[in-house]
């Protein structure tokens, strides 16, 4: 398995990050490695996302849960891998919290192909979340 963990605190509310997470439509707005985005359906377990980034092929996610203010969970398959993001949100201190996104690769492979694509799949999401708690804060 590998895996990689980013966390970012911030002021704003649980509420104000959910609604973005929750309009996908518009991650693009916070997400600068999105080009174009559609969802299969509501913000929920079972639907998927067609996620294409800046002069890539579309990439399928799957979103294997959705707690609303809490955390949701995609998944995407290419063969034997399986890549999980964990997206989460944990209460810190007083009106505070902490937007975490956790990458977990597994499968056959993974010791090999996580430490090869993993560290390219997460080099933007320092940026990223930083842009999702600065518009989340406004």
């Amino acid at each position: 398995m590998w895996e990689y963990e980013h966390g970012v605190e911030t002021s704003a509310t649980p509420e104000a990050i959910w609604r973005l997470w929750a309009d996908v439509e518009n991650w693009g707005a916070w997400n600068a490695e999105i080009e174009k985005i559609e969802i299969s359906g509501p913000f929920a377990a079972g639907s998927q996302i067609t996620m294409t980034p800046p002069g890539d092929d579309p990439i399928v996610l799957s979103v294997a849960e959705a707690v609303e203010g809490e955390r949701f969970v995609d998944e995407a398959r290419f063969g034997d891998l399986l890549l999980r993001t964990i997206h989460r949100i944990d209460r810190v201190e007083g009106d505070r919290i902490r937007v975490v996104y956790r990458m977990e690769i597994t499968g056959a492979g993974a010791e090999e192909a996580g430490p090869r694509i993993g560290p390219g799949i997460t080099a933007d999401w320092p940026d990223t979340m930083a842009s999702l708690v600065g518009l989340a804060a406004r």
